[in-house]
């Protein structure tokens, strides 16, 4: 059976060789390359034609999510699992869009990198358990409902929603801490965008909506 072969891509020297110590310790894996920062991580990759590469987040220069995406556009076949200390949403979530298919965090065991690694290559997606949670909650979590009427800013809603709800110009200049005319410039507004006549057909769309509860 032939090696999986690895390319470490992280920009400190004394990980860099802790992950090439590991691996050379373990059964069926060859380090063929290493880089200190995500360009050149993208170039080793590229040349080597790796079967897995062990990504680092933040590095200078190019960082390993901008890495990743280029490594998966550009080379067919190369599984990406990330290796970093930072488990926060937008890195997790930044990281599975730009294609990789493994987030485990430094201070991870020898047999848990071994699992991982011989995951992603065979196409399996494997988290941290801390970080696979985060990733469960967010797709089993609801859709996040549409507001309506999109075109309209969020204080143009507002007095869409107070209007459907009956309260007049004054009304609803004294809940938004507005001035009367500038609530008749939002009305004024509202119209054009919802092509819309009059206060009575506004009031009707926005009822068919749901508003008109406040």
């Amino acid at each position: 059976m032939d090696p999986i072969r690895v390319v470490l891509v992280d920009d400190h020297p004394v990980v860099l060789g802790g992950l090439r110590a590991l691996l050379d310790s373990l059964p069926d894996f060859e380090v063929v390359g290493e880089a200190v920062d995500g360009e050149a991580g993208v170039r080793e990759v590229v040349l080597t034609r790796p079967d897995v590469v062990l990504m680092d987040i933040r590095m200078p220069g190019i960082d390993g999510l901008e890495a990743t995406r280029r490594i998966r556009e550009s080379v067919e076949g190369v599984a990406v699992l990330v290796l970093t200390m930072f488990d926060d949403d937008d890195t997790v979530f930044g990281a599975m869009r730009a294609g990789a298919q493994g987030y485990l965090l430094k201070g991870a065991s020898q047999a848990e990198i071994d699992r991982a690694i011989r995951a992603v290559v065979a196409g399996e997606a494997i988290f941290s358990p801390g970080v696979a949670q985060r990733v469960l909650g967010y797709f089993s979590a609801p859709p996040p409902v549409a507001e309506p009427f999109p075109e309209l800013t969020s204080r143009e809603r507002q007095v869409l929603d107070l209007m459907a709800a009956g309260e007049r110009n004054q009304a609803i200049a004294d809940r938004l801490f507005l001035s009367p005319k500038t609530v008749a410039n939002h009305i004024s507004s509202i119209f054009v965008k919802l092509a819309v006549a009059d206060r009575s057909a506004a009031i009707v769309r926005a009822r068919r909506e749901g508003l008109g509860g406040s």
